[in-house]
């Protein structure tokens, strides 16, 4: 199963955007992630939408608030990653939800429903790996992606780190996620001490609203994770479809003048 996303790394540094299933509803966000996958993306986070998005600002919790309301459970979100499979969309695409719905659908039926969708990993970013044992020992060979922060103590990263599977979700501020004027000076830095402690790829996300920044940081990271802004611009538009076209292939050109 992490077959894809070991290919994905081939290329660095990969585009990484996010965008949460339902949103601005089922079908549209269906083509939208599809239209992002065939147009610049190399990996997609695919969001499932939580009633308390702790981790998430102000652009995804309105936009997951939204998918709730229009009706998105679980059961449609993994249908809609079949629908985005059979669609030809090849890249990996990882469920970034959080761990009571997943408990409420049954963690056993969850990981082999998402397994049989086409889903190649996860990011629950209420589930520490101190209590992460009952997922793994169901989830297998799929990896649960873990998160890093610039709070992170040494120990914590090293054993994060070291157990790495798929890459590193390095989260490049402290807060929650948004658009941030600039990239922290630190950035480097930070990056280098979760290197030591690991040969898996680390992306960077959090902060990241420009193709420009994105380039700045494509050239520290291994990946670039781009959340609220792909949200917010792609959920602005008349032509979401479109507008998907549009940001990955923006965000595709900053990354490849890095590999010239």
């Amino acid at each position: 199963m992490t077959n894809r996303i070991d290919e994905a790394f081939k290329n660095k540094p990969i585009f990484m955007p996010y965008f949460p299933l339902g949103y601005p509803d089922l079908e549209p966000s269906i083509d939208v992630i599809e239209a992002l996958a065939k147009n610049g993306a190399d990996l997609i986070e695919v969001g499932l939408s939580f009633s308390d998005p702790l981790a998430d600002g102000p652009v995804i919790q309105q936009a997951t608030q939204v998918a709730l309301e229009k009706g998105i459970t679980v059961k449609k979100s993994l249908e809609a990653v079949k629908e985005i499979r059979s669609r030809g969309v090849t890249i990996p695409l990882i469920l970034m939800g959080y761990y009571n719905p997943m408990l409420a659908y049954g963690l056993e039926k969850f990981i082999h429903d998402a397994r049989e969708a086409g889903a190649d990993g996860f990011i629950i970013p209420d589930l520490p790996l101190e209590e992460a044992e009952e997922f793994q020992s169901i989830n297998g060979d799929m990896p649960l992606i873990q998160m890093l922060a610039p709070t992170s103590p040494d120990e914590r990263m090293e054993s994060i780190a070291r157990n790495a599977k798929g890459f590193i979700y390095l989260v490049s501020v402290t807060g929650v996620t948004g658009e941030r004027r600039e990239i922290s000076n630190d950035l480097g830095n930070l990056i280098q001490r979760v290197r030591a402690h690991t040969s898996a790829p680390v992306c960077v996300g959090f902060g990241i609203g420009t193709p420009e920044q994105a380039r700045q940081v494509g050239q520290l990271a291994d990946g670039v994770i781009v959340g609220s802004a792909c949200v917010k611009t792609i959920g602005a538009s008349q032509k979401p479809v479109e507008t998907a076209r549009q940001f990955a292939a923006e965000f595709r050109k900053a990354l490849d003048s890095l590999m010239k």
